[in-house]
């Protein structure tokens, strides 16, 4: 892996060149191992915190970690082309629009001491900026060669805060053309509850039960990249222990291994459908 600017990062993107890069300030990574029309993106896989910020901040390390997606970039990273986010949403989330990406607030509680400084702010959002500047680069070369892509956008959630009985996979499909993909999504929907993971978990799997795909990565693409379904894919968090805070290696790498297959099949099938 290389540090590199933006305008390299994108720069490789036009050329069609493979490479594995960190953004030079470290906010987010980009793989390509080959162009292929199916990209995964973790867009809350990161749990950096800008040291400059810590002081100001009620909420713990845990408190953090525990609103985070650890993991999604591992169960993806076997594939061609992953680009994940190594910022803490905390600092500024890359799932919500611009407006909105820095919070005031955080699962109802304060997040800071004192209200962030412009300049604070600012620093963020240019972060959340170049993150998009490169999406764009990215979906736009792939549309361009390919026709039409589709993006495994993962995800993670907290099942304890729940109060009923909660999907091991959830698909949010509120701002996808549902008439166009349906049958993709539900595709992609048996397949992963055709999962079989350690401890006798069951993976049951639904489309709308606890989140819709109202995220702004997913929105972003979709309304600037017609040819393009974003598939928001929320695995419960039956990989890690939420209250002790670790992570149980077993379940991790048995999801990846078989996502290996599972998505590069779905993504096949995806690309002979609509191409």
């Amino acid at each position: 892996m290389i540090r590199l600017p933006v305008s390299t990062i994108i720069e490789k993107i036009a050329n069609e060149e493979v490479f594995e890069a960190v953004a030079e300030d470290y906010s987010f990574t980009l793989k390509i191992d080959k162009y292929v029309p199916f990209l995964c993106g973790a867009v809350h896989d990161g749990h950096q915190f800008r040291r400059e910020l810590w002081d100001n901040c009620l909420h713990t390390t845990y408190e953090r970690w525990f609103e985070e997606d650890p993991c999604t970039k591992e169960f993806v990273k076997s594939h061609p082309i992953v680009i994940a986010g190594c910022d803490s949403r905390f600092e500024y989330d890359l799932n919500r629009d611009p407006d909105n990406a820095i919070y005031e607030d955080a699962w109802g509680k304060k997040l800071w001491k004192t209200p962030l400084s412009e300049e604070m702010k600012a620093k963020s959002l240019e972060k959340h900026n170049t993150f998009y500047k490169v999406v764009h680069a990215l979906v736009e070369k792939l549309e361009s060669k390919f026709g039409t892509i589709v993006v495994y956008d993962m995800h993670s959630y907290n099942w304890r805060r729940w109060d009923r009985e909660v999907p091991v996979i959830n698909l949010g499909t509120s701002n996808i053309d549902n008439d166009r993909f349906g049958v993709d999504v539900e595709k992609w929907r048996k397949s992963l509850s055709e999962l079989k993971l350690p401890h006798n978990i069951e993976a049951t799997s639904k489309i709308n039960d606890t989140f819709f795909g109202n995220g702004y990565f997913l929105k972003y693409i979709t309304k600037n990249f017609k040819n393009t379904l974003v598939l928001a894919t929320e695995f419960k968090k039956i990989y890690c222990d939420e209250i002790k805070m670790f992570v149980f290696p077993e379940v991790v790498a048995a999801i990846e291994e078989q996502l290996r297959s599972k998505l590069q099949e779905h993504a096949e099938a995806f690309y002979k459908e609509h191409n």
